[in-house]
């Protein structure tokens, strides 16, 4: 059984997977984008990232 689109349940398409429509490929870039979504843990001090490359 195929699993449904995350963002709205419908039906996954070849073309957008794992979503059904560019709609919905847009949502969730939209979350990224606002902090909707986050990794656990404390946040990173930007002097810590710059040590690390």
């Amino acid at each position: 059984m195929k699993k449904p689109c995350p963002i709205c349940k419908k039906p996954r398409s070849e073309d957008h997977s794992p979503f059904c429509s560019t709609r919905c490929k847009d949502r969730d870039l939209a979350r990224w984008f606002t902090d909707g979504y986050s990794v656990p843990g404390p946040p990173a001090a930007p002097e810590d990232i710059l040590r690390e490359e």
